[in-house]
């Protein structure tokens, strides 16, 4: 039977009575309307709470088209030339997609560009380089042969990022490209809040104001043949004028480069580690952007309308992790829902009054096409969601995109009816509350709180090659019984470590904002970890945890004394590393299935075979069982002490140490999986000696998970795969009651 509320349907033009009965059907009790859609007179009167979509920096080309220099800007920065004489000619726009960027010859270039020998690193005189506007080209004189040149040049918007992405993905032809406007400016800054109350006069059956989102895009630069080029859902590179760095030079006191928005062609990714300028722009940014998100959200209630922020598209500057996100007046969060760590960003934001997520898939054609099965990609969504929801709950769910395609899938409305009762059921049991977490877990990084479930992630849900083995990390938290908290580098060092965390984890490659780089020379850090370690704390380091990025004092791995293992740095090379035994039978692997003809070698072989310098190598055949992801390679433990769980192939990837009272756990990467989210677990139990915990509310097969709720005398099992799963859970008495869930099942219990 179908539940109602909690759920915000997309509609459309001429889809009325089809809406109608999706709305039945999924129990909706509120609708939207998607972009480049409107809603029809006849889906307005259903009486269901109405969403209207606003975009307040795009879909007037009729204003910004009279103002073609207050679009936003980005600094670009060119390709490499190689100058073969004293003079060199570098193109600017050779790799960029013209109809998306303009080079911006308004204001001054000698003012606001540079030029860079990049083999020296030295900015090249202005007077020795003029620009040939023409051909978008700049001429060099006077540079060195075989130096390789770039051009760091501001450039305008003209193209709307996502309204871009939209058209390209939908093929929208011969539509007008919307182009984006910077209310910096204020002749635009007025237009854009007279434009608002009009349209809140004229909308009178909007309930909820769903700003999408307010002024600046995250970097979506495409390069010339319409392809992604530089993706940063982090990126603050979209939000420079010459009037805003004229404005942060007189309140900062000094100037700001080009060099510290295009960094090298880095563009101030999330995994660099943040400098001053850096940070420092983004706090005026976001002073900005705030005080002009409340103007917003206060209008929005003056008219008796709720506000409410989707977390995407231009999101940049509203911070909803730094503190005074609260102070802005938004109503609610809405956000897209990838995966779990995506759902807990949603979820997890202080400040509002609710939070809400948009299920996957999109109602695009690139889904919804004859042949395809959508509702694969809507369960497997809905079961990477569940798992964290019951963690930290969302209020409402939802899906965007074009009803009209969804509604041509039985199957897939089917699977909808389904996820949408189940959310409602969860909520009904619960009372919205979260399940109980059993340990308190921190992530220690350069950002801290204001990148919450932000780590390790260049595009909203999608970590790459080189990241998404510790992308894992935050995966397996998001639905894992532990309370979860961001901790920075600063708050540790100004602050210490809080009294009432268990575990702290540092994870990811050397010289990252997620490892920290320099700041492991701090001795202070190194005593504070090393102090609280040793009364009792526990450090779980992943990859190249606490490594300082040039080899010093003996050390890669600051605290390789607390986790037990080092990286040899080609340094060391002439010192041999022994390894002890590894341990077959341990608390941390208890889940872990072993190859019994690989577990008879390694015991027979010990692997006390010596692995560099005279003693030579060794050849022992993996145990296997636990996914580690991309290799760290030349690991080792730094004495005969450290309890080895893992070692194959000349290197640690799994070992114990302990540490005064403490525990130190090292692990070489950790993708996401029902089997590693199990390990895991277990290191969370092990390093922080609550094993004794470990077994109450507990699930014999790792890919199903159990949620408790004492206040509500409930429990519940879930199965997150889609195929039948058998499993026994131990209650807190230590009886047991065994499962059988159907794919995708979940099961009630009173507690």
């Amino acid at each position: 039977m179908t539940s109602t509320g909690r759920f915000t349907l997309p509609s459309e033009e001429s889809f009325a009575e089809k809406t109608k009965e999706l709305a039945e059907l999924w129990g909706a009790d509120a609708i939207r309307n998607s972009d480049g859609t409107h809603l029809d007179e006849a889906v307005l009167a259903l009486g269901k709470k109405i969403y209207n979509a606003y975009f307040p920096t795009r879909a007037h080309n009729e204003w910004i088209t009279l103002h073609m220099d207050e679009t936003p800007q980005v600094y670009l920065l060119t390709d490499r030339i190689l100058a073969e004489s004293d003079t060199v000619d570098i193109p600017l726009m050779e790799s960029f997609f013209a109809e998306q960027l303009k080079p911006n010859r308004d204001a001054d270039p000698h003012k606001y560009w540079e030029v860079v020998d990049r083999t020296t690193g030295e900015v090249v005189d202005s007077a020795n380089w003029t620009l040939d506007a023409d051909e978008d080209t700049v001429h060099v004189s006077g540079v060195a042969a075989w130096h390789e040149y770039t051009v760091s040049f501001l450039a305008y918007i003209i193209w709307d990022p996502v309204e871009m992405y939209n058209h390209l993905t939908n093929d929208w032809g011969d539509k007008e490209h919307e182009i984006p406007f910077d209310i910096y400016h204020p002749a635009t800054r007025k237009f854009v809040f007279d434009t608002f109350e009009q349209w809140l006069k004229d909308s009178p059956q909007t309930d909820v104001v769903r700003f999408t989102t307010f002024f600046y895009q995250f970097t979506l630069l495409f390069d010339e043949k319409r392809r992604e080029k530089v993706v940063d859902w982090f990126g603050c590179a979209c939000t420079v004028s010459p009037r805003a760095l004229d404005d942060f030079e007189a309140k900062y006191g000094y100037r700001l480069r080009p060099e510290d928005f295009v960094d090298g062609g880095a563009y101030n990714s999330a995994w660099r580690v943040p400098r001053k300028a850096q940070r420092d722009w983004i706090d005026f940014l976001s002073g900005f952007v705030r005080e002009n998100v409340k103007q917003l959200a206060d209008m929005s209630h003056a008219a008796g309308k709720e506000a409410m922020m989707f977390l995407g598209d231009q999101w940049i500057g509203t911070e909803p992790y730094k503190d005074g996100f609260d102070e802005l007046g938004l109503d609610a969060v809405v956000g897209s829902i990838g995966d779990g760590t995506t759902t807990r960003m949603i979820a997890d934001i202080p400040g509002v009054k609710y939070t809400e997520g948009r299920f996957l898939p999109y109602f695009f054609p690139d889904t919804f096409y004859e042949g395809n099965d959508p509702s694969i990609e809507g369960l497997d969504n809905w079961r990477k969601a569940r798992r964290a929801i019951l963690r930290s709950p969302i209020s409402r769910m939802g899906y965007g995109g074009y009803l009209s395609l969804a509604a041509k899938f039985p199957k897939f409305v089917d699977t909808v009816t389904h996820i949408a009762n189940e959310f409602r059921d969860i909520h009904d049991r619960t009372g919205g509350v979260a399940a109980e977490g059993e340990l308190n877990v921190a992530i220690l990084n350069s950002w801290g709180k204001m990148r919450s479930w932000m780590a390790f992630t260049v595009a909203h849900a999608l970590p790459n090659k080189q990241t998404y083995s510790y992308y894992g990390i935050l995966e397996s938290l998001s639905g894992m019984r532990v309370n979860v908290r961001f901790i920075s580098f600063d708050d540790v060092l100004a602050h210490g470590i809080d009294s009432d965390i268990d575990v702290i984890i540092n994870g990811g490659p050397v010289d990252t904002a997620f490892t920290g780089g320099d700041v492991w020379t701090n001795p202070k850090l190194v005593e504070t970890v090393r102090a609280w370690v040793r009364g009792g704390g526990a450090f779980v380091g992943v990859g190249e945890p606490s490594s300082a990025p040039r080899f010093q004092t003996g050390r890669f791995f600051q605290l390789a004394d607390v986790i037990g293992v080092d990286e040899e740095r080609y340094q060391t090379l002439s010192v041999d590393k022994y390894f002890p035994p590894v341990v077959p039978d341990h608390f941390i692997t208890a889940d872990v299935p072993v190859d019994p003809a690989a577990r008879e070698a390694w015991e027979q072989a010990g692997y006390r075979i010596p692995l560099s310098g005279c003693g030579g190598g060794q050849s022992i055949k993996p145990l296997g069982g636990i996914d580690f992801g991309e290799p760290v390679l030349n690991t080792y433990p730094v004495n005969e002490n450290v309890t080895l769980l893992r070692a194959d192939g000349g290197q640690v990837q799994l070992a114990t140490n302990d540490y005064g009272k403490g525990r130190g756990v090292y692990i070489s990467g950790l993708p996401y999986s029902a089997a590693n989210a199990r390990l895991l677990e277990r290191v969370l139990f092990y390093a922080s000696h609550n094993e004794d915990k470990y077994a109450a509310w507990s699930s014999s097969n790792p890919e199903c998970e159990v949620a408790h709720f004492p206040e509500q005398g409930l429990y519940c099992v879930i199965n997150n795969t889609d195929q039948p799963q058998k499993t026994t859970v131990t209650l807190a008495d230590g009886t047991t009651e065994d499962f059988d869930l159907p794919d995708s099942g979940i099961a009630w219990r009173e507690a």
